[in-house]
């Protein structure tokens, strides 16, 4: 299980600077754990989404997360390609010509060796509670080893368009800005299209409508 993978290895850190709850119990046989309260309430919706000093305490608490490893992984990408050229395969609604130009970016993106790290995989304000301004992170359900610049994905795409003075600060807290040219493009491209492809298949209109603008967007910078 991947959030239970995370709290037993790399909440260490976010756990040290109050970011994050000490895992309590856990049983791998009944794929249970049990986690330490966290007080505060969702930043979605509120007036911390927007908020710069807010973002900023994301960026610092991400950079906690990502520091603590990485490995050089040279197929990382190429096996990324071939997975979502077998999802652009599925039932979605993604126009033809659409579809088509998705397929020429995936086959002619010439992967370089990736560099992953520990990410949270929906670093986001509907996973951020704001206790009293200070920021603590929840559901890692998503854990896995990506490189960095996928935890901006969402944020780019939602928070920073309204506030660009988000995006500064956060980048300000994180360190420096970890999206690459080509790289990030097609990494775009991808949360695009598995957001399309999964938002139609369970119904959720509102969140295939989020895809297929991403997609339009990556595709018109083409």
């Amino acid at each position: 299980m991947r959030e239970l993978l995370a709290h037993r290895r790399y909440t260490g850190p976010l756990i040290e600077a109050g970011k994050a709850a000490k895992l309590l119990h856990a049983s791998d046989s009944l794929r249970l754990m049990i986690l330490d309260f966290q007080p505060g309430e969702l930043s979605a919706g509120s007036e911390y989404e927007f908020d710069p000093e807010f973002h900023r305490q994301a960026g610092a608490a991400l950079k906690l997360l990502h520091s603590q490893a990485q490995c050089l992984d040279p197929g990382y990408e190429a096996r990324l390609t071939q997975k979502f050229l077998v999802l652009l395969e599925r039932e979605h609604r993604i126009e033809p010509a659409a579809c088509r130009q998705i397929e020429q970016m995936l086959r002619s993106y010439e992967p370089q060796p990736a560099v992953l790290v520990p990410t949270h995989g929906d670093w986001q304000p509907r996973n951020w509670l704001a206790d009293q301004g200070g920021l603590r992170v929840i559901d890692f359900g998503r854990f896995e080893f990506r490189p960095a610049a996928s935890d901006l994905a969402r944020l780019a795409v939602q928070q920073w368009r309204v506030r660009p003075d988000s995006e500064a600060a956060f980048l300000q807290g994180y360190g420096h800005d970890p999206r690459e040219g080509e790289a990030w493009r097609i990494m775009q491209l991808r949360e695009g299209l598995g957001t399309a492809v999964w938002a139609h298949q369970v119904g959720d209109r509102d969140f295939e409508a989020q895809g297929l603008q991403m997609l339009a967007e990556t595709l018109a910078q083409a």
